[in-house]
């Protein structure tokens, strides 16, 4: 899993959340290393969908536009909760590596 869609499945972990919602998130949880474009986001929310992992929970009009809100699916949350083993997996193998290499300190 590329490191913007974990991010995506991450910031609708918690709560439905909309599109400016979910650019907001990514930043905030990237500490400003991924900044999504508007295009980038809704493209990769159409695909996330069709492939089951995210759903719209709702929609609703503010200021004469729509706002689309989504949710994690039980497939999303299935796959988020694999790639955060993965990745807690394949930073334990590193962090040992390195005190083989330099001893101590992580």
């Amino acid at each position: 899993m590329r490191e913007p869609t974990f991010l995506i499945l991450t910031a609708l972990a918690a709560e439905p959340t909309h599109g400016y919602g979910v650019i907001r998130v990514v930043e905030e949880l990237s500490q400003g290393e991924v900044v999504l474009q508007p295009g980038t986001l809704y493209g990769a929310l159409d695909r996330l969908t069709e492939q089951g992992l995210v759903e719209v929970d709702r929609e609703e009009a503010v200021d004469g536009r729509l706002r689309r809100y989504y949710r994690l699916t039980e497939s999303g949350t299935a796959a988020l909760t694999a790639q955060v083993a993965r990745l807690r997996r394949n930073a334990d193998a590193a962090a040992a590596r390195l005190r083989l290499a330099f001893g101590g300190g992580l």
